[in-house]
C-alpha cells in the first residue's frame, strides 16, 4: 500500500477550520494574521504574544514577544532584543517576515515539569475502516531558554503521565486530562474530514497552562514520529507503527 495522507501547510486555514466549530472555540488561543493593526490589538490585550510563520514547521522562526516596563522584548531561539515602541517592533517583525505570511497568537504560560516547560503531542490516526483514534500522547519538554519545545530545537521527549506528575498534577486529574485530550484529537480528525479529503493522520500540539487547561496551539498534517524512538519504552512507537501500517506509512 502506498502512503498517502493529505497535507495542509497553512496554520491559519487549519485554525479557521477549528474556530468554525463551537466545540473547539474554548480550546484555541486568540490567533490573528500579522499586520500593524492586529499587532497593536494583541499587544494591548496580552503580555505574551507569539509570532509564527503560517507555513512553518519544527518550531523554526517563531518569535516570542513580551511586554516590558520600557517597551517590548523579542526572543528568537535564545537571542533577545528590546524595542522601545510598538512601531519599532512592527518594522522589525515586518522586515523579518519579508513576503512570508505570519500569525500572531496569544501566548500560553506553559505548565512546567520539574522546572521545564512542556506541551503535548496528541497523535490521531485513521483505521482501515475510516475511524479516527487518538493512539498516543507524549510530551515535548523544552530546552531551557528556548522559545519552542520541539525536539529539533533541543527539546526532549517524555511520557504523558510522568511529565504531568512532574508538573504537580494528581493522578485523578491526569486521567481526566488524558480522556479529554483523546476526545479533542478524535473530534479534530472528523472536523478536518469535513473540510478536506484524504487525511490519515494528524498531530495536535496542545499546551497545558499552569491551571491544567488545554489549548490547541496547532495541528500538524504530517506529524513526525521518529522522536518516539528515543523513549526507553518502545510501546508508544510500536503503537503508532501498527496504525500507520493500515494506511501505508510504515512497511
Amino acid at each position: 500500500m502506498k502512503y498517502k495522507s493529505s497535507t495542509i501547510k497553512s496554520k491559519w486555514k487549519k485554525t479557521q477550520w477549528l474556530l468554525e466549530d463551537s466545540y473547539f472555540r474554548k480550546y484555541v488561543p486568540v490567533t490573528l494574521t500579522f499586520n500593524k493593526k492586529n499587532l497593536s490589538t494583541m499587544l494591548g490585550d496580552y503580555s505574551n504574544v507569539y509570532f509564527k510563520p503560517t507555513g512553518g514547521s519544527g518550531g523554526n522562526n517563531i518569535i516570542r514577544i513580551r511586554k516590558t516596563d520600557g517597551g517590548y522584548q523579542t526572543q528568537l531561539n535564545t537571542k533577545k532584543t528590546t524595542y522601545s515602541s510598538s512601531s519599532e517592533l512592527y518594522r522589525e517583525l515586518n522586515r523579518f517576515a519579508g513576503k512570508r505570511p505570519y500569525l500572531l497568537q496569544k501566548g500560553i504560560r506553559l505548565a512546567k515539569s520539574k522546572g521545564k516547560p512542556f506541551d503535548i503531542r496528541v497523535m490521531v490516526q485513521k483505521t482501515s475502516q475510516g475511524k479516527w483514534v487518538s493512539t498516543v500522547l507524549f510530551t515535548k519538554i523544552g530546552s531551557p531558554g528556548k522559545v519552542a519545545t520541539n525536539y529539533n530545537q533541543g527539546g526532549s521527549i517524555g511520557t504523558f503521565h510522568k511529565t504531568m506528575s512532574g508538573a504537580g498534577f494528581n493522578s485523578a486529574f491526569i486521567q481526566k486530562a488524558e480522556s479529554e485530550l483523546k476526545e479533542i484529537g478524535v473530534a479534530t480528525g472528523y472536523n478536518f474530514d469535513r473540510h478536506y479529503r484524504g487525511f490519515k493522520e494528524l498531530g495536535l500540539d496542545v499546551a497545558i497552562d499552569s491551571s491544567g487547561r488545554p489549548w490547541i496551539l496547532e495541528v500538524n498534517t504530517r506529524p513526525q514520529v521518529y522522536p518516539l524512538k528515543n523513549l526507553k519504552d518502545r510501546s508508544l512507537y510500536k503503537r503508532v507503527l501498527s496504525y500507520g501500517k493500515q494506511y501505508g506509512r510504515f512497511k
